[in-house]
């Protein structure tokens, strides 16, 4: 599989989504790769504490801005990484064309990524270290 066009889904897309898809950028700068939220806080920045389990690891998500999801990313997307069996479920009965480029990002160590939202800075900092771990887990596909 060729992939060029990463897409990586959540709920809000303020959270986990953004968080996976700038430890993406920073393993594949020469990839298309943004995010989305399935109900997305469309114009919100990342959540903070998102942001600072980043910036301890030297990522700047500060840019980041939320987006809703739409059939259109979906159609650009050559892989659809998603937090969970549901989101993948939901994706691909809303979109059917989708089917068979969703994944969970935790998909290869059979794992969903917990939603961190109103959760405290510990969860959030767990949260973005199994998202670090699933990224690394895609490298031997990307």
């Amino acid at each position: 599989m060729n992939i060029k066009n990463i897409l990586v889904v959540c709920v809000g897309n303020i959270c986990r989504s953004p968080m996976a898809e700038y430890f993406l950028k920073a393993d594949y700068p020469n990839l298309h790769i943004e995010s989305a939220g399935i109900s997305g806080l469309i114009g919100h920045p990342a959540d903070e504490k998102a942001i600072l389990c980043m910036h301890q690891l030297n990522i700047d998500m500060g840019a980041h801005v939320a987006k809703k999801l739409n059939a259109e990313h979906l159609k650009n997307a050559d892989l659809v990484l998603v937090m969970s069996h549901n989101q993948q479920k939901h994706i691909e009965q809303t979109w059917p064309f989708a089917k068979g480029k969703v994944f969970r990002l935790g998909h290869w160590q059979n794992k969903n990524v917990p939603d961190p939202y109103q959760h405290d800075q510990t969860f959030f900092d767990q949260t973005c270290l199994l998202i670090q771990q699933c990224v690394t887990d895609w490298k031997n596909y990307i």
